[in-house]
């Protein structure tokens, strides 16, 4: 008994220690302690290690919107009852070059609103609720009463057409309002009349500004149409915020001058620097001056050639601008 005893003993003693042996071996290797790293700032590698070279990062893909590729209905609408199947590529492309030249002007070339005052197409109940064309192709056909929608003269095919690319255009929209995929697309916006903004630079620009003087061959110097439109809207100071435009060599800065009259008589006149209640600096032959000012003593008469820009802005429509815009644009 005592001998079966022990045969036992040793034998349960031999199975705690495979036991304890396999428990250990499948405990997973505990990695050695690293210092902290501060995020942006890296940190020391462990002891006895050289430091791994930094891996970039690249951008996480922004993630499809509602209405975009992995959302609902697979990119065909925005909610199950907006659902639509996809359109022929096709048909889709043709519609898109006629949106452009017909529909562009007033909804913009993404179809998100254009400048002559469109609505947002993506964001149109009608057009999000469309199924075929039944909402759309009656607008489209017969205009809107009065509105800026009028009747279209497109064959029934452009129409349906142009419905199946803004129908595509908004599979595609992401979330916020987000533009849809694809390139930036680069407005144009010379859509003035440039005889009625020939009428208008000489009812109000021709006393100081000459198409065949000053203004001669600015469409050239400025280069794109909104930079021209940019600096004339400014009179000039476009050019000091980088709007894209070149000053012809030689020719002189719109600058504010002041002329200083003194109690005793004597005048100075110079670039205006600084003019408050107290004091005003000008610039005369390169020196500084600085007169102290006690109410309207010394007189000061600012001159400052800009002061008809700054006037027009509280007066100018935006068909104005964009009238005088397109004339301005064949002064090559």
């Amino acid at each position: 008994m005592r001998a079966g005893s022990a045969w036992v003993a040793v034998a349960a003693l031999g199975m705690a220690l495979s036991v304890s042996v396999r428990a250990t071996s499948e405990v997973p290797s505990q990695a050695p302690a690293q210092p902290p790293v501060i995020e942006g700032h890296g940190g020391p590698p462990p002891p006895g290690q050289p430091a791994a070279p930094a891996t970039p990062q690249s951008p996480a893909p922004r993630p499809a919107g509602p209405g975009g590729p992995g959302g609902p209905g697979g990119g065909q609408g925005r909610f199950p009852a907006q659902q639509r199947p996809k359109g022929d590529p096709d048909v889709i492309q043709r519609g898109r070059g006629i949106f452009a030249g017909a529909c562009g002007p007033c909804h913009g070339a993404d179809a998100r609103g254009g400048q002559l005052g469109g609505p947002n197409l993506l964001r149109s109940e009608l057009a999000l609720n469309d199924k075929a064309g039944e909402l759309m192709y009656p607008v489209i056909k017969n205009g809107r009463p009065g509105t800026q929608m009028i009747a279209s003269p497109l064959p029934d095919a452009d129409i349906r057409a142009v419905i199946a690319f803004v129908h595509d255009l908004q599979s595609k929209i992401g979330g916020q309002g987000n533009p849809p995929p694809g390139s930036e697309v680069e407005l144009d916006i010379v859509v003035g009349n440039a005889q009625a903004g020939q009428a208008y630079f000489a009812a109000r620009c021709a006393s100081c500004h000459s198409a065949t003087g000053d203004l001669q061959g600015i469409a050239t110097r400025a280069g794109q149409p909104k930079a021209l439109q940019n600096l004339w809207v400014s009179g000039g100071r476009a050019l000091a915020r980088g709007g894209g435009a070149v000053r012809p060599i030689g020719a002189p800065r719109a600058v504010t001058t002041a002329t200083v009259t003194l109690a005793s008589g004597e005048k100075a006149t110079g670039t205006l620097l600084r003019l408050d209640d107290f004091l005003v600096t000008i610039v005369q032959d390169g020196a500084q001056r600085t007169f102290r000012r006690h109410g309207d003593t010394p007189k000061v008469e600012i001159t400052d050639p800009l002061e008809g820009h700054r006037a027009l802005l509280t007066e100018l429509t935006d068909a104005d601008m964009h009238n005088v815009t397109a004339y301005l644009v064949t002064l090559k």
